[in-house]
């Protein structure tokens, strides 16, 4: 195992004061790779342990990277940069996860899949391993989530216990430092169209005396901002698009006259005001999505696609301000033939429930009119260096 050249397997191991635990995971770790004539090391990425846990890892024959900068994804980042082997197997060092056990996920690498996940559901969870919360809420919600909004081919979206080539880790340029960064990786693999693959996975209660790292809620929230941030078309496009549609729907029974249901319920110019709130509230979310997808390809986060990239060619500043202004033309002429039928009346008191059914849609055409001259230029900017 002392010839760096030749090292297959990297496993990783995130440590902050976990000197009761670290040894154990450290011996099955090699003592597996002994057994299976796996050329390899064990990388400890700590977080600033202020228990022995440095001296421990060396004494087991890990080899020991110190990570200042705090937290889970810190760590883990640090030690598999700092990796030598053409795969890396990551998981916690508190005696969770099955360190003894690693042929699953070395055949799996082996067989070409660039990541390849534990699934403990599967493999099977001990007593007093996973929290209530976390076994029936947290897990099962945010993997769905996870499934249902980058229709990611697992099952077990926060297994600890993962593997993957080396070599994936620039191409995915992972960011967080903190536990959404299990959630990075795999959306990002997924995003990537990288190869992914499950393996079941056995899940221990901790070894640890003390109280996890893991906060339930705190970090539970974490995951579903990351993924819903990560997401343009699930946080902005689609409530984006619902709004616009139940706005011009619920709007256009309206501007014909007031709108009886159930013969007692009648919805007339103040709902024509909220209808019109929802389609200004819903474009802008729409608009929202439009500049968060482009701004993730100009910074990387997410990869260049052929088609968006034609629309580029299509959706120009020129065309932007095109139909920008039309629009706006068109809440200005509603505007002025308000203005010339106050005029009719000397400008005195005018039939509100009339004349609001056209000032509402004017004002409505004009914002949305300048929010797309706005947005066109805002796009543009952001478009500048696209090629």
């Amino acid at each position: 195992m002392n010839n760096e050249n030749n090292i297959e397997l990297s496993v990783v191991m995130p440590c902050l004061n976990e000197a009761e635990t670290l040894a154990i995971c450290i011996r099955k770790a090699l003592t597996w790779m002994k057994e299976n004539n796996v050329q390899g090391e064990v990388v400890i990425g700590d977080n600033g342990s202020t228990d022995g846990s440095q001296e421990i890892a060396i004494k087991e024959g890990a080899r020991v990277v110190a990570i200042p900068r705090k937290g889970y994804g810190s760590a883990l980042m640090g030690a598999i940069e700092a990796s030598k082997g053409k795969y890396v197997i990551m998981g916690d060092s508190d005696d969770s996860y099955d360190f003894g056990n690693l042929t699953l996920f070395v055949e799996k690498l082996r067989g070409g899949y660039d990541l390849v996940m534990g699934n403990r559901f599967k493999g099977g969870i001990k007593e007093g391993a996973m929290p209530f919360l976390h076994r029936y809420l947290g897990n099962p919600v945010l993997s769905f989530i996870g499934q249902l909004f980058f229709k990611c081919p697992v099952s077990d979206f926060h297994c600890g216990l993962r593997g993957f080539r080396q070599d994936i880790v620039q191409v995915l340029d992972l960011q967080t430092t903190g536990m959404e960064f299990a959630s990075e990786m795999v959306v990002k693999a997924t995003i990537f169209d990288l190869k992914l693959a499950e393996v079941p996975t056995v899940l221990s209660k901790d070894g640890r005396s003390r109280p996890p790292h893991l906060r339930t809620w705190r970090d539970g929230w974490r995951h579903l901002r990351f993924l819903m941030i990560y997401s343009p078309r699930w946080l902005f496009l689609y409530p984006g698009l619902f709004l616009m549609i139940i706005g011009l729907v619920l709007g256009g029974f309206i501007i014909q006259g007031p709108m009886d249901m159930f013969n007692r319920i009648t919805f007339d110019t103040n709902t024509l005001l909220y209808s019109g709130a929802f389609i200004i509230t819903g474009y802008q979310a729409v608009c929202f999505a439009i500049f968060t997808r482009v701004y993730a390809l100009q910074v990387g986060f997410l990869p260049k696609k052929d088609y968006i990239l034609k629309w580029f060619d299509f959706i120009t500043l020129e065309l932007g301000l095109v139909v920008g202004i039309i629009i706006t033309l068109a809440g200005l002429f509603g505007t002025f033939y308000s203005i010339s039928l106050w005029n009719k009346t000397n400008f005195g008191n005018l039939e509100y429930s009339s004349i609001l059914r056209l000032v509402i849609p004017s004002v409505v055409f004009l914002i949305i009119g300048m929010q797309t001259v706005l947005a066109s230029f805002f796009l543009s900017v952001l478009g500048v260096n696209k090629k």
